[in-house]
């Protein structure tokens, strides 16, 4: 039940929109500032903070965003991904801050609720989350690292 409504909500973010822009867009530019301090785009950021429901949808709505659809993408030709992230701005080192992102993001909602419904305690499901948030946020060390070591530049 609560992933059929956090899928609709995503659906809602793409397709209502203000002023021409989908609320979607008007996210991921409000995140934007943050998410270029560990080498992403505030696409990518939306789509993990949009990936509660199931921790696989985080590379569909990445894609969605950056073709501009109103559903979710599924390309099976790995190439046109490629093609299509490069053409986005990624570099070596935003596969790795999304790699490293992906590895620690916070579990699925169906994770946690079943976190909940086994331990019998909201503290030991907020840890679940609350964990690997704080750790990949120290993804924003290695970006820093990366650029001064590697020389390498991330798209504004």
């Amino acid at each position: 039940m609560l992933q059929h409504l956090l899928g609709l909500i995503i659906w809602l973010f793409a397709n209502i929109g203000i002023d021409g822009q989908s609320l979607l867009d008007l996210v991921a530019n409000f995140l934007q500032p943050f998410a270029s301090l560990m080498g992403l785009d505030g696409y990518i950021l939306t789509a993990f903070i949009l990936g509660i429901p199931a921790n696989e949808i985080v590379l569909p709505i990445i894609l969605m965003c950056y073709l501009g659809g109103n559903s979710l993408i599924n390309l099976e030709d790995t190439f046109s991904i490629g093609q299509i992230l490069i053409s986005h701005g990624w570099t070596i080192l935003t596969a790795i801050n999304v790699m490293l992102f992906t590895v620690l993001h916070y579990p699925c909602a169906t994770t946690l609720l079943t976190i909940k419904k086994e331990t019998g305690s909201w503290k030991w499901t907020f840890l679940s989350f609350l964990l690997p948030t704080v750790l990949r946020y120290c993804g924003l060390l290695f970006y820093k690292f990366g650029l001064s070591y590697f020389s390498v530049k991330s798209k504004k």
